[in-house]
């Protein structure tokens, strides 16, 4: 726990030793994130997600810049596709951040997502606490950029900017991709390219729509706003970063960032729960003969699964 204790006390390299634990899933995880508890909830999130190719690393690279000018501190958790050799990130978005490398209150971690399908590693959540224990202000995550499966970043972040570009097809597709629920602000980047003012205004038309429809209960007084940018030459990023402070001040002046996280701690307490519930019984199962008559009478197909959980969970009940 020295480890844990170095890391509170602003040591960087406890930090990265910590996130590589979180990542490989160490027995001590629970133990680290107990102690960091007390720490926790004084950074903000804010979450770039969107298509491959859209120029995301390069806008998190203009957004860090434009938080660091005004003396911010920022830690980055870019998510890179899996090795399938290594199992480690494949892309390393340092590489296109090296403007920042050497910045002492800059931490760029680049993680693999190891299998998850929903756009960040499983061991996400706990490398975001621990960079707000470490004490940055400001946490960006930008996900690996799969198209329609990369939901998980509205479990993470407080803001979530919506990367596309020209070629990135209609705002009817946006939203078939669920992208309308994700985001809280569109930014259309490579918008020097055609096709990119048809975009922002299907964009803008969809989005008033979903404003003004009772589909889906609101929490805030909140049109997604639409923005043009050119990340590379640092065009409409100023702007940016102006809508995420809106929306953060938007969620600051009621209720809605604290009953956000509090959804946030519940789902992530329920997930945890079902984890370990899930491998205590199975711990049971394969230790008790008459259990393993049950699993194996559902993998022969003598008995449908909905009776195995039945019998198996009676049994386990009955037990002390």
């Amino acid at each position: 726990m020295d480890l844990v204790t170095r890391m509170l006390d602003g040591d960087r390299l406890a930090l990265a030793r910590l996130i590589t634990r979180v990542e490989n899933r160490s027995d001590e995880v629970p133990a680290v994130m107990r102690k960091i508890h007390p720490r926790l909830g004084r950074a903000y999130v804010l979450g770039i997600t969107g298509p491959p190719g859209a120029g995301k690393s390069t806008l998190v690279d203009r957004l860090t810049a434009g938080l660091r000018a005004e003396g911010a501190a920022v830690g980055i958790i870019a998510v890179d596709p899996s090795s399938p050799f290594t199992g480690g990130a494949v892309l390393g978005d340092r590489i296109r951040m090296q403007t920042h490398t050497l910045d002492a209150d800059v931490f760029i971690r680049s993680m693999a997502t190891r299998g998850s399908l929903g756009g960040l590693s499983r061991a996400t959540g706990n490398v975001v606490k621990l960079m707000d224990a470490f004490g940055f202000p400001w946490i960006i995550i930008e996900t690996v950029g799969v198209g329609q499966t990369e939901l998980d970043i509205i479990k993470q972040a407080d803001t979530t900017v919506v990367t596309l570009v020209p070629e990135s097809g209609d705002a009817v597709q946006t939203m078939k991709a669920g992208l309308m629920e994700v985001a809280d602000i569109f930014a259309v980047n490579k918008a020097d390219r055609d096709g990119a003012h048809q975009l922002m205004a299907d964009l803008r038309f969809t989005v008033h729509l979903h404003y003004t429809s009772a589909v889906s209960p609101k929490d805030i007084d909140w049109e997604i706003p639409v923005l043009a940018t050119q990340a590379v030459n640092d065009t409409g990023v100023p702007e940016l970063l102006a809508q995420i402070r809106r929306h953060r001040a938007a969620l600051e002046a009621g209720e809605a960032l604290e009953k956000r996280r509090q959804a946030r701690r519940r789902a992530e307490l329920e997930g945890l729960l079902v984890e370990e519930l899930t491998a205590q019984v199975m711990e049971r199962v394969h230790a008790d003969e008459d259990l393993s008559r049950i699993l194996e009478a559902v993998t022969g197909g003598a008995l449908d699964p909905y009776s195995g959980v039945g019998e198996i969970l009676a049994w386990i009940l009955r037990r002390p």
